[in-house]
């Protein structure tokens, strides 16, 4: 990508505007916008559909990662941590941000973080993965999950989820009102939703337990589970005893 529309987000306008001189004096820069704190940067994340975000960690009311946190998809652009502490940048760089940087911010380290999102910005399923990391560091946060709808990404709560489906290669993430495509098998799933509230019910199903409205005997050893939204799942022979232990049945 050539161009490239960029938001600072910074609740110190002298920072802002020193960020700001620095970006419009190089190549590749199509815009800057500015925002003051978290919930101003999610109205201009959605208004302005930037490629890039520089974020800082530390502002009051709601920080940078509580302000990541509240993020949910569609648009997702590259997040680039900004901060004065060095403690909290390498939390950050190592939970899956594209680049941080530390302030005050030299034209050459500017520079890189501007080359490194430029390289990202056209894979939006990494992009996406890495927000989903670095929520896991806010204060009040739970494990996000990567999901695809047509062209875009959206991060989910686990609890809007009430099944994961796979067939074949594919797996189906089943929410209330819509379905979307996974980003990561199964198996891995199950295993980044350990001790929450999924079970497996079958080699191809995994599902929400609090989402189960029934339960109806088919034979002896074999059961149907119906969901909320009135989807249907067989629970198999090897796995009918640990849901029913789940239910406490």
């Amino acid at each position: 990508m050539s161009l490239l529309r960029v938001l600072i987000v910074d609740d110190e306008p002298i920072a802002r505007r020193v960020l700001r001189q620095e970006l419009e004096g190089l190549n590749g820069i199509e815009g800057v916008g500015e925002a003051e704190s978290g919930p101003a940067a999610l109205v201009e994340i959605a208004a302005l559909r930037p490629h890039l975000v520089f974020l800082d960690i530390q502002m009051p009311l709601m920080s940078g990662l509580e302000m990541l946190n509240q993020l949910d998809g569609g648009h997702l652009p590259v997040i680039v941590m900004v901060t004065a502490f060095d403690q909290h940048a390498i939390r950050a760089f190592e939970a899956g941000a594209i680049d941080y940087l530390l302030k005050p911010v030299g034209p050459e380290r500017l520079r890189q973080a501007l080359d490194r999102a430029s390289q990202i910005c056209g894979h939006p399923k990494q992009i996406a993965e890495n927000i989903a990391h670095l929520q896991q560091l806010a204060p009040v946060s739970q494990k996000k999950i990567v999901g695809r709808a047509g062209h875009e990404y959206f991060l989910l709560n686990p609890d809007e989820v009430l099944a994961f489906h796979a067939s074949g290669d594919t797996v189906t993430i089943v929410t209330e009102k819509q379905r979307y495509r996974a980003t990561q098998t199964l198996r891995a799933l199950e295993e980044r939703l350990t001790r929450s509230s999924f079970r497996r019910i079958h080699r191809n199903a995994l599902v929400n337990i609090n989402q189960i409205r029934k339960i109806s005997m088919i034979t002896s050893q074999r059961w149907l589970v119906t969901l909320n939204n009135g989807h249907e799942f067989i629970v198999s022979k090897r796995q009918a005893r640990q849901v029913r232990n789940a239910l406490h049945w």
